[in-house]
């Protein structure tokens, strides 16, 4: 999630994308914008195939962190795990730098996904190849070794979510909930069974079934970080857990009967469930007070004001609940 006066200003013109996009063999004219979150989206073809071009700025990402991005996807694409591959530029390059007189961007490009997207009506049977998918990621992740810098972990997360809240004194619930979590994450096991670099975004738009397969193929690991695999689970699901860790959903359950058919879930791993919801839930709050800062844009776009009022909503949601738990 970006700051919403940088997405105004990255969205008042493609300059940035069509300066970028120069690095990558491309057929003229078929760029355009697909998506803004967390960074810049655009789709565009080469040869009449689809690719995706994605690029943020320096302030919102580093090229050390994109590499370790790269290099996890280029270990699981080697050992035939179905995810997106980067694609070198002209200049045999994975990562592309522009620089204007405001800042500097980072670019990559990545294939095309092969598959479908699935929304909430999500079968049994593709709930369970869901989990299994996630399961046999971490089964590759308890071997990877990254060659050169690693990504960051669960405390580094919650580091940035306390120097955001520096900002805020009077969240007083929200600053007291890192000080329960941080004391309660590090009471947990750690080895190479539970722990190491997990997806932390496999929800269901970051994934594409194969229906003849029974394959998903996966996309945007720019979330990746170093945690316990059973918050991987809890991140993917949270469409379906509602605010109260509801395992008795039926697609809950079926993910995670795919997800053990691959690797068992101790009753440790389940007990440790709520705690990843919460941290989940105060990483968002934290965003969501990020992203709004400075938002208060003279002619602002239309749009503008249905994004804050949605932050706004979510993030008084988070809050009351930080204050219920209290």
């Amino acid at each position: 999630m970006m700051k919403l006066s940088n997405m105004v200003k990255g969205l008042a013109s493609d300059a940035v994308a069509k300066s970028l996009i120069q690095n990558w063999e491309h057929d003229e004219g078929t760029l355009m914008f697909w998506r803004a979150s967390s960074n810049f989206v655009y789709a565009f073809e080469n040869k009449q195939e689809k690719y995706f071009m994605r690029f943020s700025y320096d302030q919102e990402s580093s090229i050390e962190q994109i590499t370790a991005e790269l290099e996890f996807m280029e270990y699981l694409k080697s050992n035939h795990y179905p995810c997106v591959s980067p694609i070198l530029s002209v200049n045999g390059k994975y990562i592309e730098t522009v620089q204007n007189s405001e800042r500097t961007y980072f670019a990559v490009v990545f294939n095309s996904a092969r598959g479908a997207t699935l929304d909430e009506n999500i079968t049994k049977v593709q709930c369970e190849d869901w989990g299994s998918s996630l399961a046999s990621l971490h089964q590759l992740s308890r071997l990877y070794e990254p060659v050169s810098t690693k990504r960051f972990n669960w405390q580094d997360i919650l580091r940035k979510v306390d120097a955001v809240l520096q900002a805020y004194p009077d969240e007083k619930e929200a600053i007291e909930e890192i000080v329960i979590l941080t004391e309660r994450l590090q009471s947990f096991p750690i080895s190479n069974c539970n722990y190491g670099l997990i997806h932390y975004d496999f929800q269901l738009d970051n994934i594409f079934y194969e229906e003849e397969n029974r394959l998903f193929s996966v996309i945007d690991f720019d979330d990746a970080v170093y945690s316990w695999y059973a918050h991987d689970i809890i991140t993917a699901l949270d469409d379906f857990l509602d605010g109260d860790m509801n395992l008795d959903n039926h697609q809950v359950k079926s993910f995670l009967k795919g997800y053990s058919s691959v690797i068992p879930l101790s009753d440790e791993d389940i007990n440790q469930f709520p705690y990843f919801q919460r941290f989940m839930k105060l990483y968002r709050f934290s965003k969501l007070l990020w992203s709004l800062e400075g938002s208060d844009v003279t002619d602002a776009p239309k749009w503008l004001d249905d994004v804050k009022l949605k932050f706004a909503r979510v993030r008084d949601e988070l809050r009351r609940g930080f204050q219920e738990q209290d």
